[in-house]
């Protein structure tokens, strides 16, 4: 009877009173969660960054494509438009590379060593890591080559520097770098199992990996 008449009275029971400083906000952000024990949050606004260019150049790939398309069909094509879309094209592709390989959704051998554990997941799992860490080195020492070399060559029609091209290409490769040592790191000092679930998309990939062996 207390009870009820304190809730009638507007007072709740303290052994039922919630403590609305404790009660998390939700967060609304294009950075995922996922093997949280790799990352460091200090990177997060460089994730959300990258994505927000993905979005960007895709808009901008779609849009100039469309563009180029309607013009030609009525028979007024604007020549610099292909320019546009090159460049968005590319620079989507090596800013996808560096955000692909933060968030983990790059193409390498994931699910072979969530199917492993022990010493022989550390090594596999060092061992893509190393892999793609090498991959972005050679990115960056010869996409800075190809940008040095970028202006002795010129687009058209718009006698762009062919440099502005290939800028991307060295500046993905050291995000790359970055985003792997990060996790070599992070993997090396909390492990690379961690404690997060795994996604019901990584539990198919893992058993079909290991209906294949």
């Amino acid at each position: 009877m207390q009870d009820t008449k304190a809730a009638e009275g507007g007072e709740a029971d303290p052994g039922f009173r919630r403590d609305d400083s404790q009660v998390e906000a939700p967060r609304y952000s294009l950075v995922i969660d996922r093997q949280r024990h790799l990352k460091w949050r200090w990177l997060d606004p460089l994730e959300q960054a990258l994505m927000v260019m993905c979005g960007i150049a895709l808009a901008g790939f779609s849009t100039t494509v469309f563009f180029d398309v309607a013009t030609r069909s009525l028979h007024h094509p604007v020549l610099w438009v292909q320019e546009v879309t090159t460049t968005f094209f590319v620079y989507g592709i090596f800013i996808g590379t560096a955000a692909a390989t933060r968030r983990n959704d790059h193409l390498y051998l994931s699910a072979i060593g969530e199917a492993l554990t022990g010493w022989p997941r550390l090594f596999v799992e060092t061992f893509t890591r190393l892999v793609v860490l090498g991959a972005g080195l050679c990115m960056v020492v010869f996409g800075y080559i190809n940008f040095r070399q970028g202006f002795n060559a010129f687009r058209m029609p718009s006698l762009t520097p062919l440099a502005s091209l290939y800028a991307p290409i060295p500046l993905s490769g050291a995000l790359v770098v970055l985003f792997m040592i990060e996790q070599l790191v992070n993997g090396w000092r909390n492990g690379f199992a961690g404690s997060d679930a795994a996604t019901p998309e990584e539990i198919l990939e893992a058993e079909r990996i290991r209906a294949l062996t």
